[in-house]
């Protein structure tokens, strides 16, 4: 399939990689990073686009993502794919799907889960908005860049269900690492908490499968000096877009209006910028009641 790749930063690299590596014909654009190993270079995002069956964007948000399409819309031939596996805001992704669908082409949202090492590795999970038709289209595509991909429903769907899934991720790493500083308080040995909550009901996939205690469960970011697998500034970002989205749809959300807010705090304020979402821990470990 001839593809083209917008955006081949830390995320979007890897996934483009892999595609050429799997035998498609990759043209790839971005400002600044490098062309990953088999992916020839064009010298514009129009340049990418042209020709191209599937245009694929992983870029930093809505703004960004409604200048690409305005771009790269005009260049695609009829019948063509725009998918964005960018995180943006439900809005962003509905207008640039309705511009995309309105040039006959097909269009959609498909935001991922697994980080960098999951983009590397070819393990990503898509959540996608958009058409039917679109999505059998770019199918093979995301069984090279992933392990599954969940068709989430019309456009705008495959954010909605990132955000959602990332809010309650913010909200359990945040309750996680308050039970372990609490733990160390109580004098409750972090191993037998572990020992028990991951086996009980407190059970989650921030306690089994991410804890953020070092030396506890499996290996970690926090065994690794809390060196980003998922930032907290990217958490911070997905958080104020699920709160954005409930602003939007008039949804009542606390716990996740909290979580910003304690995120924004260690990301602007503390020291959280350029450390993985799981340094809470230390955070509340240093901290008291007041």
């Amino acid at each position: 399939m001839k593809i083209g790749f917008i955006g081949l930063g830390n995320m979007g690299g890897p996934m483009a990689a892999n595609l050429a590596r799997a035998g498609h014909d990759v043209t790839g654009f971005d400002l600044t990073a490098p062309m990953p190993e088999g992916v020839r270079a064009a010298d514009s995002a129009e340049a990418a686009a042209r020709g191209a069956e599937v245009v694929i964007t992983m870029l930093p948000n809505g703004d960004i993502l409604r200048a690409v399409a305005a771009q790269v819309i005009p260049a695609m031939d009829a019948g063509a794919v725009l998918c964005d596996c960018s995180t943006v805001d439900v809005d962003s992704a509905r207008a640039v799907a309705a511009e995309a669908e309105a040039k006959g082409l097909g269009a959609l949202d498909a935001p991922v889960s697994g980080g960098v090492g999951g983009a590397a590795a070819g393990t990503l999970t898509f959540m996608v908005g958009g058409s039917e038709a679109a999505f059998a289209k770019v199918a093979p595509l995301f069984e090279i860049m992933g392990q599954k991909a969940v068709h989430c429903g019309a456009p705008g769907a495959g954010q909605a269900a990132k955000i959602c899934n990332n809010m309650i991720l913010g909200v359990t790493m945040i309750a996680t690492c308050e039970a372990f500083a609490l733990a160390d308080k109580l004098g409750l040995d972090r191993q037998r908490m572990f020992d028990v909550v991951s086996t009980s009901s407190g059970y989650s996939w921030t306690m089994n499968a991410y804890c953020p205690a070092p030396g506890v469960g499996p290996q970690s970011p926090a065994d690794n000096g809390y060196k980003p697998g998922f930032a907290a500034e990217l958490m911070l970002k997905d958080l104020r877009l699920s709160q954005m989205a409930a602003e939007a749809a008039d949804a009542d959300t606390p716990m996740g209006a909290r979580a910003a807010e304690l995120y924004a705090q260690f990301v602007e304020a503390e020291d959280g910028k350029g450390r993985d979402f799981s340094a809470m821990l230390p955070r509340f470990e240093a901290r008291s009641r007041d």
